[in-house]
């Protein structure tokens, strides 16, 4: 198991940068995946940034070339910079990790799927005005 605690959120202005961070404890050897995601109010969670055991990452189209997600080498703590931010960036943000078996199926696109994780965070709020 591993607990994660999310930090960072804050109220910004239209084109400002925050860094979120994400402490994990507990049996962090045992995960194979982490993400970010974010809920808007109205809206359904989705993920925005994904990285592997080996630091590969991926994006959602949304928040390409403006975020990044990171993670330490022993695994306790997740990052994601977020710059030029707007409006639309206004959510709150969750990490995840995904630990134990998973599908030999598993692709990236599947790492963007609440489901596919098994521990979350308690969510940080981030706050983008115009």
């Amino acid at each position: 198991q591993v607990q994660l605690v999310e930090s960072g959120g804050d109220s910004v202005q239209s084109g400002g940068s925050l860094r979120l961070s994400c402490a994990a404890s507990g049996n962090t050897a045992a995960t194979h995946f982490m993400a970010w995601f974010r809920q808007a109010p109205g809206k359904e969670r989705e993920g925005v940034a994904a990285i592997d055991s080996s630091d590969n990452t991926r994006y959602a189209d949304s928040v390409k070339g403006r975020f990044t997600i990171s993670q330490d080498n022993a695994k306790t703590t997740l990052w994601l910079q977020m710059n030029n931010l707007t409006p639309e960036d206004t959510a709150i943000y969750y990490c995840a990790a995904l630990q134990g078996h998973y599908s030999s199926d598993l692709r990236w696109p599947h790492l963007f799927l609440r489901d596919t994780y098994n521990y979350w965070g308690q969510g940080t709020q981030v706050t983008v005005s115009s």
